[in-house]
């Protein structure tokens, strides 16, 4: 079955970097579109950033255009998160997602396979 596990979150202070990572088995990777969603305290999972097959096309909410980048790469089967210049709003739990058959949408329902999750602590 689909395995996707994420690592990278911590606790750093806001204008800080982190970078996540997600690691993916159980699937031919490069026919899924990756992406990330977080979720923070009292609130809705929402989209992060997303990537297409090829890694060509990208698609990011508009809080987070121009500080995070989403990479991936299919010869390692991982998608990476480099999040720049964090705010404290960027707290939350930060979720990997596959999407067999879509394109980068960022719609949560789009995405059938979800890792566990890592904390992401921004502090003012």
């Amino acid at each position: 079955q689909v395995q996707l596990v994420e690592s990278g979150g911590g606790l750093v202070q806001a204008g800080g970097s982190l970078r996540l990572s997600c690691a993916a088995s159980g699937l031919t990777f490069s026919n899924y579109v990756m992406g990330w969603f977080r979720q923070a305290p009292g609130k809705e999972r929402e989209f992060v950033a997303a990537v297409s097959r090829s890694g060509g096309v990208t698609n990011y909410a508009g809080s987070v255009k121009g500080r995070f980048t989403i990479s991936r790469d299919n010869t390692e089967n991982t998608v990476s998160l480099q999040m720049n210049n964090l705010k404290p709003e960027d707290t939350a739990i930060y979720y990997c997602a596959a999407n067999r058959w879509g394109t980068v949408s960022s719609q949560v329902g789009s995405y059938a396979d979800w890792g566990q999750g890592t904390q992401v602590t921004v502090s003012s």
